[in-house]
């Protein structure tokens, strides 16, 4: 995948109304004050009842965007309901991948790697302790994993996948499954949603290609991918009974033979 672009702070006449106010026109101080008293409350709100993950997925509720990998961290539960045992050497790949590692390590007997598709140009303590053990690691999925084939459990993608051409596709997902020993899960948006924007624009380079669930059940038949209709039952089965909608398009495949 193509490297992020270099970052640019905008100039003053890329920003709407710069320059353009009358200095006698200044808003009222206490305007303004409740303006900056009011967002933070609505980020507030939306990060509390966002189960207090980052403040980059609350801005992505605002906006309207969606993050399958910030619906990865409420599917979790389900998807640990769902695999039960399976989930106990787990591999994901996605933006974001140290927060869903540092989650999933929260959980007794649970190993978890994470695969970052992307340029890790901005990462906490805690990412850049998983990255230096190898937990973590920066690696372009267009090409071969470097794992063994069915070296994990349970192997979760989000994000991901919505950035690549079928014709990365093809080797991409055969090779998702390699390394997979009990399962694929993929998470992907539905079509008409928008993605974050932040996130296009500083990490993938490109929009993300939106595809319909029939798009998706074509190409795993034409790429010899199965659905894993065991897997698929468990998981509608708790999600019903923990009343859980996911935003985002939640598929379950079999590993390769």
């Amino acid at each position: 995948m193509s490297r992020r672009p270099t970052r640019r702070f905008a100039d003053a006449g890329s920003i709407p109304f710069v320059g353009s106010l009358h200095p006698k026109s200044r808003p009222s101080p206490l305007l303004s004050l409740g303006l900056v008293v009011g967002a933070l409350l609505i980020i507030g709100y939306v990060y509390h009842s966002s189960g207090g993950r980052s403040a980059a997925d609350a801005f992505s509720r605002l906006e309207g965007g969606t993050s399958c990998t910030a619906e990865l961290h409420r599917a979790l539960p389900v998807l640990k309901k769902a695999y039960g045992d399976n989930m106990r050497k787990v591999l994901h790949v996605g933006p974001d991948t140290c927060s869903v590692v540092s989650n999933l390590l929260k959980e007794e007997d649970t190993e978890a790697w994470g695969i970052e598709p992307y340029d890790l140009d901005e990462t906490d303590s805690n990412c850049k302790a998983l990255v230096h053990k190898g937990i973590v690691r920066v690696a372009d999925i267009k090409f071969p994993l470097p794992y063994r084939s069915k070296s994990f459990s349970l192997v979760i993608v989000s994000d991901a996948v919505d950035y690549l051409s079928p014709r990365y596709l093809n080797r991409t997902l055969p090779e998702l499954a390699r390394v997979a020993a009990d399962g694929l899960v993929i998470l992907s948006g539905y079509p008409g949603q928008q993605k974050v924007k932040g996130a296009e624009l500083s990490k993938f380079g490109r929009p993300a290609k939106l595809r319909s669930s029939s798009w998706w059940i074509r190409f795993f038949i034409q790429t010899s991918l199965e659905e894993n209709e065991p897997a698929t039952k468990k998981f509608e089965q708790a999600a019903a009974k923990r009343s859980y909608k996911p935003a985002c398009q939640v598929f379950h495949l079999k590993p390769l033979l």
